[in-house]
């Protein structure tokens, strides 16, 4: 019996096993640009820590700034981009996506529903140069607006600039505008 036992054991963890890799196998070929994966590899390519110019303006009451940041800071300012990152089984069917010259666009479809409205990718010389996405979320009380772009050297590929504006409205009140940008200092 005890032998049984330990052979539908065996059995439930090879199924339950096969089922999971055969999940990751559905996800393995991305369907379409791995922005979080990307924003991953160029930060791990800066060093711990670099030289930033940074402005931030909130309500049209703009700072300027220069400090030394670490990769976890600016990980912390590009976090717009970790949430539009899109490959996820939800989304597998929700964006169109097309090749214009040297840009790869993603757009979602008029009937699907997601923050993400757009997202381009430009490449120069087969090397990714910018990002720029366009994230919306609204309801009947409330509406935020993101646009964000990152840059990136046409030299050493490494992230250069980005800048990320939000606008938010609430309904019966004034919109908030916040804007932030980072400029890496090589």
């Amino acid at each position: 019996m005890r032998l049984r036992n330990s052979f539908i054991l065996a059995f439930l963890i090879l199924v339950s096993c096969d089922v999971a890799s055969s999940r990751n196998a559905e996800m393995e070929v991305l369907p379409y640009f791995d922005l979080k994966g990307f924003i991953d590899q160029k930060l791990a390519e800066l060093p711990d820590s670099v030289q930033m110019a940074k402005s931030s303006r909130i309500n049209w009451e703009e700072a300027l700034t220069s400090k030394r940041m670490s990769r976890e800071d600016i990980r912390k300012e590009l976090e717009v981009f970790y949430e539009a990152d899109i490959n996820s089984p939800s989304f597998a069917q929700s964006y169109d996506t097309e090749v214009v010259k040297r840009y790869l666009i993603h757009k979602l479809k008029p009937e699907e529903k997601g923050r993400l409205q757009e997202m381009i990718i430009t490449y120069t010389d087969d090397e990714v140069s910018g990002i720029q996405i366009k994230m919306k979320k609204d309801n009947t009380f409330y509406t935020s607006t993101t646009i964000a772009e990152i840059y990136f050297s046409g030299v050493s590929q490494k992230i250069d600039h980005y800048n990320v504006e939000t606008t938010q409205k609430i309904l019966l009140m004034d919109p908030n505008n916040i804007r932030y940008s980072g400029s890496i200092k090589q």
